[in-house]
């Protein structure tokens, strides 16, 4: 795909699509609810749609006329065994937290995914459910994906550390514990989005939260709710750092999502002397709206507890390091590794085929600012993220093509991602 290039400024408003972590979450939780449960503003992206159309495959009855879905829960206890295995497509929050979700369910099922999911790391919650006394393994005993749970009804609470800052680890877990015998403790690594955490009070459940502690007791029931999605500011971000490293911008963007567990960019981005506000916020829905503007940027270290809260928007935010004067070092990122692709290396070879500066280490990027870019063909590797971050690069060359290979991996979390920016170039 030849991506958009030269861009003399951006300027209008926005709404990003919902959020991707609740929109899959909302269709767990209202499926293993007992009455209805109605999601407005839901992403219809591909991630999220595999994760609707599993639920329909476990039994439960989703039904969605466009504009607002509707879902008949069937309990804690109350999914079918399917018919066939489940494909999760790309979406590794989908797989693991269903390895929670499914672990005390009572039926033997398998989960699989496209390539870039049956290389992504299990153990990190097979070890764990294990612990529980689930009964699962990854392909060939790897723990890679196909992965098969078996029937298990003897779920036990554990107490357990979380070696890694995941907040798919720490959802499938906490799923898992709702439906075990006792009380779970879990410990995190560093502090990660709680969405779960937030949703499982929503639907009527109980749940305490100190510090990196939480506690959580089985047996629970839920009950159906109205769910509306706030924008994903991981979506964004995409737009946060065009408005302020294309020449005379102006971005607002409605109705973003700012729980303080992902606003880790927000904060990166003052840090970094970029023009950025909050205005219209709602308390109560963790939303408001995000205005920036062309900035004159300076470099950073980011690094330590941030990290859980901006690991998906640094592959955007280490093209806006590009732009900053002085140099940028990100740190204590290795989690990068093992998303869609290994992202400090597809950022570093990418943006580096463009003529930035920026040196990979084992757990982040050196980045050297007040680069120029250039025209050259790139890929997504089928990462949705590096595909968007690649398009914000490319509004910066002056002449010469990008040419963008896998550009359809965008639509994983945002179909109309090059409409919108679009319609900011008019």
């Amino acid at each position: 795909m030849k991506l958009k290039i030269n861009a003399t400024s951006l300027n209008g408003e926005l709404k990003v699509p919902g959020d991707k972590s609740i929109s899959h979450r909302s269709i767990m939780f209202g499926s293993l609810a007992e009455g209805e449960t109605v999601i407005t503003d839901f992403l219809r992206a591909d991630d999220c749609l595999d994760t609707l159309k599993i639920f329909r495959q476990l039994g439960v009855p989703i039904h969605d006329d466009g504009h607002k879905i509707t879902i008949e829960g069937q309990g804690m206890k109350g999914l079918k065994k399917p018919k066939e295995v489940l494909d999760v497509g790309n979406s590794g929050t989908t797989i693991r937290l269903l390895m929670g979700i499914l672990a005390g369910q009572g039926f033997d099922v398998t989960l699989t995914g496209d390539s870039s999911i049956q290389k992504r790391p299990m153990n990190r919650v097979m070890l764990p459910l294990r612990e529980m006394g689930v009964s699962v393994m990854g392909y060939e005993s790897t723990e890679f994906p196909p992965i098969k749970l078996n029937e298990n009804s003897d779920l036990k609470a554990i107490k357990y550390q979380l070696p890694v800052a995941s907040a798919q680890v720490k959802s499938a877990l906490l799923f898992a514990a709702l439906q075990a015998e006792g009380e779970t403790e879990l410990i995190e690594k560093e502090k990660t989005r709680d969405h779960t955490e937030v949703m499982i009070k929503q639907f009527g459940g109980q749940i305490k939260v100190e510090g990196k502690k939480i506690t959580l007791s089985g047996d629970q029931r839920f009950t159906g709710q109205k769910v509306n999605v706030p924008g994903d500011i991981s979506s964004a971000a995409f737009f946060i750092v065009a408005g302020l490293i294309v020449p005379n911008s102006h971005i607002v963007l409605k109705n973003v999502g700012l729980s303080e567990t992902r606003t880790g960019i927000i904060d990166v981005v003052k840090a970094m002397d970029g023009n950025i506000s909050l205005t219209d916020v709602d308390e109560l829905n963790d939303s408001g709206t995000i205005t920036v503007t062309s900035s004159t940027l300076i470099g950073t270290e980011i690094s330590g507890d941030i990290i859980p809260r901006l690991i998906d928007e640094l592959p955007i935010i280490a093209l806006l390091a590009t732009q900053a004067t002085g140099e940028t070092i990100i740190k204590d990122a290795e989690e990068l590794r093992v998303k869609e692709t290994d992202r400090i290396q597809a950022v570093s070879d990418e943006l580096t085929k463009m003529g930035a500066n920026i040196v990979p280490t084992i757990d982040g990027m050196i980045i050297q600012g007040n680069t120029t870019l250039s025209g050259s063909r790139v890929t997504s590797y089928g990462d949705h993220r590096i595909g968007m971050m690649l398009q914000i690069a490319a509004l910066l060359v002056k002449k010469d093509e990008v040419i963008l290979d896998k550009s359809d991996a965008v639509s994983v979390s945002y179909p109309h991602f090059f409409d919108d920016l679009e319609s900011l170039m008019k």
